[in-house]
């Protein structure tokens, strides 16, 4: 009560009240909301820290960290003090999350020295007039549970990265380093990646009719023959199926119609969110978030600056009445007939914080093509995809209705289905719907019994696919399942992994590196109890129970910290060291000294390098594979194109030689033809392994692609 008091006197007396955010955009734009009296000035984030020269835990007094002002930030410090020290109250508007509880916590205690003005925090979900005008009325205290819950996992991060990345740097190279969560997810990859190369496709065919009645035509596939599934693993097995029921006479069946209802999605939550953008978008984790950053900050439509949607970092589908009230007024103006006679509440997740609502857009009349000309190209996409999903959450659901015929030719059943929306429900605002509700090719209409003519049998040869690498959305998918992480984490482990080079994109897939490899085998074999899932869920839940007051913080840490320590000290002393030993001596010499060559993992993969180091500085790329054109006996090495410096693979003996693959060799060859493989892509057959030799048809897709080009990449 006292800190409102004080608000409302600052305010009736005209003077200043100070507040301060965290993002520079965001500052102006609550300053425009709040107008005169009010100095609204951002931090930039942390303003204090642990320092990142020393691990600053000290672990005897009860595992207290040893703050710093960043290094950088101290002049900005002095100026929010001083401009703390001329208000009459200084209201601390982070971040509505752990991370912004702390970095308010750590202002509060540094102005607090310079100013005797009190000093609250101030909390919202959205940046519109109506939630920042609500949230200077209701000024409360710092939360110390979230503060502690924040410093507990900042302390922990801190005492298995600064243990672990030292082993690293004796034990296997310098420079690296690893972490409690990364290093997880860095263990999903590399154990799917383990399966992707331990796969092999199996050939299988399938066999397609055309039947025709009339001038209406339509194609259906076979699903038994002889009453039974057919097993089809050759072409000779189709060939002989066809040839026994080519002539013989062709009849419907069965005609089945059913109706499904389809129900609208719950609004996003942050992985929810990043697993659609990444899908329908093509979006990484990382430009989602600072996508959805700059549409949650604000954008400038017309003359004012709008905070487009609500806080992007949640785990929650809890929607506001206000809310609630704003989108059915919208859908009963728009879409009358598809209102539910009572707002959708869905449900959320045991493991759900509930801290915030699910995302949405602030205001529901602000549709995406209404503002289409304020948005960039990817700010519209986004925007898009979030505002149909919140109006479409709380529409009537729609009706699929599907038709399905079975055609008997022979001893052989085949079935075709079509389906088509018979009712649109919330399907009024969502413009991507998804590949089995696209499918609505039409059938004829026939009766049971009536026969039909057969035109062209189509087989198609086809091969198993193994197991999928995760991508940005199924990683996500996978933390989120397995606790892994909380959705202000998501992206950033993600991105942590690439800029490391522990895992690299390859068709949006992510793909562990060698060094990734090395890496992961060694925590793994070495802290089994620490990398893996169990131990890093049964964390995020510990730091729940912080928060909420259950646990004190350094008792989680204690407990870990001995057993850990020890475990370090003894994979220290025990483990032994494979530095340099992937090193290998190779017959290849030094064109500029002539020593030997040797080769050698970087942070980049491997590479040769000249056993004269550090006199001789020669570096070459790795051979991958034996160049396949004929009388040429040079080999296939990664090389980079002049312009963007995008990845291609060429001949050593280019400009003599001008072979070109767009595909990366694997070190396995063609046992038809003996040139080498390659793994292709494609969005029918997904990840698949090919020979590079367009004339063998060894594991080709049925999508031809080029593969070998001339000159093309050296432009």
């Amino acid at each position: 009560m006292a800190v409102k008091k004080n608000v409302k006197k600052a305010k009736e007396k005209k003077s200043q009240i100070l507040v301060i955010v965290e993002s520079p955009t965001k500052a102006h734009t609550i300053e425009k909301y709040l107008g005169p009296g009010y100095v609204v000035l951002a931090s930039v984030g942390h303003l204090i820290d642990l320092p990142k020269s020393r691990m600053a835990i000290d672990i005897e007094n009860g595992f207290q960290p040893e703050y710093i002002t960043v290094r950088g930030k101290a002049k900005l410090l002095k100026e929010l003090q001083k401009e703390a020290k001329k208000s009459d109250a200084v209201l601390l508007a982070s971040d509505n999350d752990r991370e912004g509880e702390a970095i308010a916590w750590h202002l509060n205690n540094a102005l607090k020295e310079k100013t005797s003005a009190p000093i609250s925090r101030i909390v919202f979900n959205e940046i519109t007039p109506a939630a920042i005008t609500e949230a200077v009325k209701h000024p409360g205290e710092i939360v110390e549970s979230k503060v502690n819950a924040q410093k507990a996992r900042r302390v922990l991060d801190r005492l298995v990265g600064y243990n672990l990345s030292p082993l690293l740097w004796v034990k296997v190279k310098n420079g690296l380093s690893a972490g409690r969560v990364q290093s997880v997810a860095l263990r999903l990859i590399c154990e799917r990646e383990q399966e992707v190369e331990n796969f092999l496709p199996e050939e299988y065919w399938s066999l397609d009719a055309d039947f025709t009645k009339g001038k209406s035509s339509f194609t259906a596939q076979l699903v038994k023959y002889k009453g039974e599934a057919p097993e089809l693993k050759s072409e000779d097995d189709v060939k002989e199926i066809v040839e026994k029921i080519k002539n013989s006479p062709c009849k419907v069946t069965s005609i089945k119609k059913t109706e499904k209802t389809v129900r609208p999605k719950p609004p996003f939550t942050t992985s929810k969110l990043q697993q659609a953008a990444a899908n329908r978008l093509g979006f990484t984790s990382r430009k989602t978030m600072q996508i959805a950053q700059q549409l949650y900050e604000g954008i400038q439509i017309g003359a004012n600056h709008v905070g487009l949607i609500t806080y992007m970092r949640t785990d929650s589908v809890r929607i506001s009445e206000t809310a609630l009230a704003d989108v059915r007024d919208w859908i009963s103006k728009n879409y009358p007939g598809d209102l539910p006679n009572e707002a959708i509440h869905y449900s959320v997740g045991k493991a759900a914080q509930d801290a915030h609502e699910g995302i949405r857009p602030t205001y529901a009349s602000y549709t995406p093509e209404s503002i289409k000309e304020y948005l960039n190209h990817d700010q519209f996409r986004l925007y898009s995809i979030i505002w149909e999903r919140f109006i479409s959450s709380q529409m009537n659901n729609a009706k699929m209705l599907t038709t399905s015929l079975e055609i008997e030719a022979g001893d052989a059943l085949f079935r075709v289905a079509s389906s088509k929306i018979s009712e649109k429900g919330f399907y009024h605002v969502i413009k991507v719907l998804s590949s089995k509700e696209e499918k609505s090719s039409s059938l004829p209409a026939v009766k049971e019994g009536e026969e039909l003519n057969v035109d062209n049998f189509h087989p198609e040869q086809h091969f198993t696919q193994g197991p999928a690498r995760y991508t940005d959305a199924s990683i996500v998918r996978m933390l989120e399942e397995k606790g892994i992480g909380r959705p202000s984490t998501y992206a950033t482990i993600i991105s942590v992994l690439l800029d490391r080079y522990y895992v690299t994109r390859s068709n949006k897939q992510l793909v562990p590196t060698q060094l990734g490899k090395m890496i992961n085998k060694i925590l793994v074999e070495s802290f089994p109890s620490v990398i893996n899932e169990e131990f890093t869920a049964q964390v995020e839940n510990d730091l729940d129970k912080v928060e909420e007051g259950q646990l004190v913080w350094n008792n989680i840490i204690k407990e870990f910290y001995e057993p850990f320590k020890n475990r370090v000290d003894d994979v220290m002393e025990h483990q032994e060291s494979i530095k340099g030993f992937l090193d290998e001596k190779t017959d290849k010499v030094c064109e500029l000294c002539g020593k030997p060559m040797i080769k050698k993992l970087g942070r980049f993969g491997f590479f040769l390098a000249c056993s004269g180091f550090p006199e001789c500085h020669n570096t070459k790329s790795i051979p991958l594979a034996k160049c396949p054109c004929k009388g040429c006996n040079g080999e296939i090495v990664e090389r980079k194109t002049k312009g963007r410096g995008k990845s291609f693979y060429g001949c050593t003996n280019y400009p003599t030689c001008t072979f070109i693959s767009h595909f990366k060799p694997i070190d396995q060859y063609c046992p038809k033809c003996g040139w080498f493989l390659v793994e292709k892509y494609d969005k029918k057959n997904g990840a698949y392994k090919s020979c590079i030799n367009p004339d063998c048809d060894y594991l080709h897709s049925a999508e031809k692609e080029e593969t070998i080009a001339h000159d093309e990449s050296e432009e």
